[in-house]
């Protein structure tokens, strides 16, 4: 893997945060992309995003006051409607007309569904036509549901080493290590991959006694799953147990070069899941701290700018995901239609 790889990918949609993390009359500050944002939601519901800093002086909106439909800057009292159109400033005497659109703040598209919240991010440095072309990830057949549960973490990398480590298929042995998940054997794995919309699925297969002892637990039937990525960085498995579905998203968002959130959501069919919400913390926290850990020992490394080496198959994945990046940056570059790389196969590995 060549250096030119490590671009972040602009004019795409990123993982913002969980919906309930943000009630009518809040405001969160966060950065995203190397950028501050402000999310408020208004009186009404809605969710808006706007630059995090006033346009006078520099100071960040997130410290004055928002009162459900407007941000007041706390240095000089200027006010911002939720999509960042100035609608005031105080100190502008009655004689002195201004347009006050010419201190606008640049505001972003963001999409709300099924509990979690979406930002479009823009190449800040040209104009863009609307973000329409590319929808956010929708979990069919669970409408407007919520979440059942959600964690978080921070990994200190840059998003390419966190995406491609969440889903490189042949580390479970070494990484994550556990008698509940899987034993400490290697085993040949065979699995039939299709291109699909900005990504690629691996279709739908049983699950090994080896690799889903935490299923099997649930009963009902045998496990079988369906593992889908999509751009910039969602990765979505679906596994049914007998008439039940348990679907995960795990959602990968750049904060900075050096910085990277991964955020775990969780929905299911099992009416008993809200009740093991702490085994889940648990479980989740293993898993991905055990993913986390490893990408910081890999920043050792990454320190001297190694050429990274990719093989066949196990790293194929991660070859996928860097042509389908240059591919998507180009088609948006030239105005184009996207043209998905990626060829369907049977890939072969040991894990």
């Amino acid at each position: 893997m060549k250096n030119n790889d490590n671009f972040v990918l602009r004019n795409t949609w990123y993982y913002a945060l969980p919906s309930n993390q943000i009630k009518p009359g809040m405001m969160i500050s966060r950065i995203f992309l190397g950028e501050p944002v402000l999310l408020v939601r208004d009186q009404n519901g809605k969710v808006s995003a706007m630059r995090d800093i006033c346009p006078h002086r520099a100071v960040p909106l997130s410290c004055g006051r928002f009162d459900g439909q407007e941000v007041e800057c706390c240095y000089h009292g200027w006010r911002f409607n939720s999509g960042g159109r100035c609608t005031a400033i105080p100190s502008l005497v009655e004689e002195q007309q201004m347009d006050l659109s010419r201190f606008d703040v640049q505001s972003y598209e963001v999409r709300e569904a099924q509990g979690n919240i979406w930002i479009y991010m823009p190449d800040p440095d040209k104009s863009q036509p609307a973000a329409s072309d590319m929808e956010i990830p929708v979990i069919p057949g669970f409408e407007e549901r919520s979440p059942q549960f959600v964690e978080v973490m921070k990994f200190p990398c840059f998003v390419d080493h966190a995406v491609v480590g969440l889903m490189d298929p042949a580390h479970s042995p070494y990484v994550h290590r556990a008698w509940w998940w899987r034993s400490g054997q290697l085993h040949e794995e065979v699995k039939q991959f299709d291109a699909s919309p900005y990504g690629f699925t691996m279709r739908r297969h049983r699950l090994p006694a080896n690799g889903g002892r935490l299923y099997l637990l649930i009963g009902g039937g045998v496990p079988e799953t369906e593992i889908s990525f999509r751009l910039p960085s969602v990765r979505i498995e679906e596994t049914t147990i007998g008439k039940h579905r348990v679907v995960n998203l795990t959602a990968v968002t750049p904060i900075s070069d050096t910085e990277t959130e991964v955020t775990f959501v969780l929905y299911s069919t099992l009416p008993w899941v809200g009740f093991f919400k702490p085994l889940l913390h648990v479980l989740a926290q293993t898993f991905l701290g055990q993913d986390r850990t490893v990408v910081e020992k890999q920043q050792i490394g990454l320190k001297y700018n190694p050429v990274l080496r990719l093989i066949k198959d196990s790293d194929m994945q991660a070859q996928w995901y860097y042509q389908l990046k240059r591919e998507y940056a180009r088609s948006v570059a030239e105005g184009r239609e996207f043209v998905n790389p990626v060829k369907d196969q049977v890939l072969r590995w040991r894990a």
